[in-house]
């Protein structure tokens, strides 16, 4: 498995979202696409993550005693740059699978942005790890 690379497993240009991105609009745009994580993006740089999970965490829990219309009020003021993260990991289209892996392992995140110059050209997901392991058995 030393010999796979990511390039061959990774999503190619990802779905990104920017920091004024909306939480509703960010969690609509992940249901709609059925991902779980969206590189955020200022112009080309990479400046955080936000994964499914963030938007949940950030979401009201049903013993909220706000009203329905406070509380979309309320997350239609929310952006991604309140809850994403912004110290990234990111690794480049070179890096070995293996390598991927266990840099997810170790630092506990499901997916890893995929930078070459400088540039976003893809996301490497679990998943994909997944199917790694799968085709190559």
């Amino acid at each position: 498995m030393d010999n796979l690379i990511v390039r061959n497993w990774m999503t190619a240009d990802p779905v990104t979202v920017t920091p004024k991105t909306t939480l509703p609009d960010a969690h609509d745009l992940m249901k709609r696409r059925r991902i779980r994580r969206l590189p955020v993006m200022e112009g080309d740089k990479l400046v955080g993550i936000v994964t499914l999970g963030d938007v949940r965490e950030a979401s009201p829990s049903d013993a909220t005693t706000l009203s329905i219309y406070e509380m979309n009020y309320l997350l239609s003021r929310l952006t991604v740059e309140k809850i994403m993260s912004k110290n990234v990991l990111t690794i480049t289209p070179t890096t070995p699978i293996r390598e991927a892996a266990g840099m997810m392992l170790l630092h506990k995140v499901s997916g890893l942005p995929v930078m070459e110059n400088d540039r976003l050209v893809g996301i490497i997901t679990e998943s994909d790890i997944f199917r790694v392991v799968v085709k190559n058995l």
